[in-house]
């Protein structure tokens, strides 16, 4: 009965407080957009376990869409209300407002809200009361706030797919500038682009272990976790189709790519086992309590780490020119795995696409390639038995393949 009396004690004082902001709004913004936009911020995060309610959002939505000048207003309200609150729900609904804002507005206004956060106006850090709080719902906020931070660097293109926004030292990076032998197209939408995928799914993986002790009436902290799930299935169907470009182009990488592409591959093994584990748990909470059952939940493929270092000991081979090792079987399992998940996705996106391919993360397509390593010979000499079966091995290395990025 205490926690009761005590519970009804702390929401009758935060509806207090939030009276009193709403008062103050009113009272310090002369000009009428800002004060609405403030109003609309605090009734949307108020101090009771309700969910954000549509009205609000759309409010703040039609008003900084109309007064694009009050966007740093919004971004620097959004972050005093993150910053100074010691409630957990006020803490949550606020993430969960910049979410649903990242997600519900036009290209226009998650551009503004992005360039926001890059300008310190949107800070994404909590009070120092939430900060020292160690119970799993207070540590799930932290996560998801993580989570939210790499979020600002990823944008929702035409197609409706989540795409990472590069910059222009990522772009000059030297670890691209050693790879010589592919269109720059594809050397970008790879090998620059799955560590970005890998680190937005370690974020997602971060939220588990709070999440798995919150409590299953938590119904925030369930619609925040369906939100982050909803946009790692879009991610790791991207990461498969990199991983299945990465592994067909592999034998014509140079030996720092090749380098790359197994670290890549290494950490993928890892976290295709995670995203396992954690799909299946979410599986059985979410549904628990009846909170978005229509959650599509791809088939997570594992990548064993035994296939991973076969590949790397054959391209340690391949270099010090040993031959008559045959690819590991990582070559066609992946390939095939991924093809047929990303066929189940293509059949079920057909059917609302009339057929016509949207493009994804890794908008580009396989092609048949020719290796470009180069041997000089002597006028009279003639290539040897081992040269040629080197070739062949670059050749089969990178078969045709039909999957379309």
């Amino acid at each position: 009965m205490g926690v009761d009396v005590q519970g009804k004690l702390r929401r009758a004082l935060g509806s207090v407080k939030d009276h009193a902001s709403i008062g103050k709004a009113m009272i310090y913004h002369h000009h009428g957009s800002f004060s609405e936009i403030e109003v609309a911020v605090v009734r949307a995060t108020a101090h009771d376990e309700s969910p954000i309610d549509d009205k609000y959002m759309h409010e703040i939505l039609f008003l900084v869409s109309n007064s694009p000048s009050s966007m740093t207003f919004l971004a620097e309200r959004i972050s005093r209300r993150l910053g100074k609150t010691g409630d957990r729900l006020v803490a949550l609904k606020t993430l969960l407002l910049i979410h649903r804002l990242l997600r519900g507005g036009n290209s226009g206004f998650e551009q503004q809200l992005r360039g926001a956060h890059v300008s310190g106006h949107l800070r994404l850090t909590t009070g120092w009361s939430l900060m020292s709080n160690t119970e799993p719902s207070v540590c799930f906020i932290h996560g998801y706030a993580a989570y939210l931070q790499e979020r600002m660097g990823w944008v929702i293109n035409q197609a409706g797919k989540l795409e990472p926004v590069m910059s222009q030292s990522q772009s000059q990076s030297q670890s691209m500038e050693e790879v010589q032998f592919y269109e720059e197209k594809l050397i970008h939408t790879v090998l620059r682009r799955l560590p970005r995928c890998q680190i937005l799914l370690d974020k997602v993986l971060d939220c588990s272990p709070s999440f798995e002790e919150v409590s299953p009436s938590d119904s925030l902290a369930q619609a925040a976790m369906s939100n982050t799930l909803k946009e790692s299935f879009q991610v790791y169907a991207a990461f498969c189709e990199g991983v299945a470009a990465l592994v067909n182009m592999f034998f014509d990488l140079t030996r720092p790519a090749r380098s790359l592409a197994c670290n890549i591959l290494k950490r993928a093994s890892k976290q295709s086992q995670e995203l396992h584990r954690l799909y299946e748990h979410c599986k059985c909470k979410i549904m628990t309590i009846g909170t978005n059952k229509n959650l599509d939940y791809p088939s997570v493929q594992i990548i064993s780490i035994d296939h991973v270092l076969a590949l790397e000991q054959l391209s340690s081979s391949v270099i010090q020119n040993v031959v008559g090792q045959k690819p590991p079987p990582i070559l066609d399992y992946l390939t095939k795995s991924t093809k047929k998940m990303m066929q189940t996705t293509s059949e079920s996106e057909s059917t609302t696409t009339n057929n016509t391919s949207l493009p994804t993360l890794f908008s580009c397509t396989l092609e048949t390639k020719i290796s470009k390593v180069w041997v000089v010979f002597d006028e009279e000499d003639e290539p040897t038995e081992s040269q040629d079966s080197i070739d062949r091995l670059f050749i089969k290395g990178t078969h045709v393949s039909n999957l379309s990025l």
